[in-house]
């Protein structure tokens, strides 16, 4: 699958309506949801350029910095998403919420498409979402006020400490946010273990895995 596509960089990102305003954009692609409370859903894939969170382990770094991404009209990431026929889309990065994602919400929805975001939580929440997963990240912790806001919280283990940096994390969520810990993927030989053990003895927490690497899908 060709997930990369051209586009010319348009420089003008200050006219706030929804058929003017663009936004950095890494790939995107229609694909299979592979980690979380919708593993298995399929979903169209909006990776925004940008992150200054900077996680050593990131399998993404090339989205970081924002400058080498094309802009792209909002308009046309959810004319593209609409076409493929997705019923949701997820927008993810790099760390979206660098960006004001309002009119990307209001543009997604317009088209009758679910919004779903993947954040760290490092900056402001903006946009309209149907669905927040939070992955917190210990290089730039989470802002408190985004912790209410979490559906799900996706946590990334790549250390035995990392547990407990996760239950302090889960007691601020809503009782209702969903709680998933994730295996580093470089890491889940020897953490995933850990994980079983641990899921089973902390019954409120479920196991996130990357299927979609398993699947061999982006």
């Amino acid at each position: 699958m060709n997930r990369y596509f051209n586009y010319p960089v348009v420089k003008n990102m200050l006219n706030p309506s929804t058929d003017t305003v663009q936004l950095p954009l890494m790939e995107h692609f229609y694909t299979i949801q592979g980690e979380g409370a919708h593993t298995g859903t399929a979903a169209y894939f909006l990776r925004l350029g940008g992150c200054d969170v900077g996680c050593v382990w990131c399998d993404v770094k090339e989205s970081w910095p924002m400058e080498a991404h094309p802009h792209v009209l909002i308009d046309d990431m959810a004319q593209m998403a609409q076409e493929s026929g997705a019923a949701m889309a997820v927008v993810t990065g790099g760390e979206p919420l660098m960006h004001d994602c309002g009119p990307l919400t209001t543009a997604l929805h317009e088209k009758g498409i679910r919004t779903h975001i993947e954040t760290s939580g490092a900056h402001p929440l903006s946009g309209d979402w149907d669905w927040i997963t939070l992955s917190p990240k210990k290089f730039k912790s989470p802002l408190p006020e985004v912790l209410p806001k979490a559906d799900e919280l996706k946590v990334v283990i790549y250390h035995k400490s990392d547990f407990d940096w996760a239950e302090s994390f889960a007691a601020q969520v809503r009782t209702d946010c969903q709680l998933f810990l994730q295996p580093e993927w470089s890491k889940e030989k020897q953490m995933l273990p850990l994980l079983i053990d641990y899921v089973k003895k902390h019954p409120q927490w479920r196991i996130s895995l990357q299927t979609h690497k398993y699947m061999d899908v982006p």
